[in-house]
């Protein structure tokens, strides 16, 4: 199943894509939010799809928001792809860099994106996202953690480097909590129909490509990451993981930074894509 939010921002439905149609879910759901994850929202939704209580969705020409809402934590790794990190000017990463990016960075994955005042160094980054099914504490093995993920999806981790480095004072978080910075979706896929080993992912602006590689190439992989997070902070129904982005950022030198009217394109094999222009703030 293909779990997505259609409609206004702040008034989207739950829309189920099954078997390639789409399909009203707002009869068996109230949202794709923590409750849903928590509860065996995903068996309920299959089990309701099969019973054939669900009427035919068109999404034709409606906004596509962010796949899931309220998440208790949106939580990142940093340079998970070995060339990234080179191009970052970084060795390879023994244990996994984690920052976090506030909840209200989430956005629709073909909203327009406004830059901060005065930005000059804003920069994309594609990124495979884990959903978290269960409650996950301690995990001993990779196997544990694979049965807490419910699903995928995508996103653009979009940053402000001269937040991020600059005026950091050694964390990150300035420039990664700027509202509407983590365009998400188009959908999320469940794990049982998708396998996140080894898919192409890759990004462009205006166009150009930028970014192309596969998660064969991530340093941790989701399994390693879930439990190893687990260690550290208690995961909770709903929450996402975003797990690193490949070489060919901004960050690099070899490309210019994100201006009014670029338009920002970022794909996952399997996934989908998002397309979203980055405008001046109003």
């Amino acid at each position: 199943m293909k779990l997505m939010r259609v409609g206004e921002k702040g008034r989207e439905i739950p829309v189920v894509e099954y078997q390639g149609a789409h399909y009203d879910a707002s009869a068996a759901v109230k949202d794709f939010d923590p409750e849903f994850f928590a509860t065996g929202g995903i068996e309920s939704l299959r089990a309701a799809l099969e019973r054939g209580e669900l009427s035919n969705a068109d999404i034709t020409g409606q906004r596509i928001g962010a796949p899931l809402t309220r998440p208790s934590a949106v939580i990142c790794i940093g340079q998970n792809y070995v060339e990234h990190a080179a191009e970052s000017g970084d060795a390879p990463p023994k244990l996994p860099i984690i920052f976090f990016k506030t909840p209200n960075t989430l956005t629709g994955p073909n909203d327009n994106i406004a830059l901060p005042p005065g930005s000059e160094k804003s920069d994309w980054e594609v990124e495979l996202v884990i959903v978290v099914g269960k409650q996950a504490a301690y995990l001993e093995t990779e196997a544990e953690a694979a049965e807490c993920i419910a699903g995928y999806t995508l996103a653009d981790d979009l940053s402000e480097r001269a937040y991020q480095i600059e005026d950091s004072g050694g964390q990150w978080s300035k420039g990664k909590c700027i509202k509407d910075y983590m365009p998400l979706g188009p959908v999320v896929v469940t794990a049982d129909e998708f396998d996140p080993h080894d898919v192409a992912l890759g990004s462009s602006v205006n166009g150009e490509p930028r970014q192309g590689s596969r998660t064969s190439d991530m340093i941790f992989s989701v399994e390693y990451i879930v439990k190893h997070l687990s260690h550290y902070m208690q995961l909770e129904p709903g929450d996402i993981i975003s797990t690193g982005t490949p070489k060919g950022v901004a960050l690099s030198g070899k490309f210019p930074y994100l201006k009014d009217g670029d338009v920002v394109e970022v794909e996952i094999e399997g996934i989908g894509q998002q397309r979203h222009r980055m405008v001046a703030r109003s």
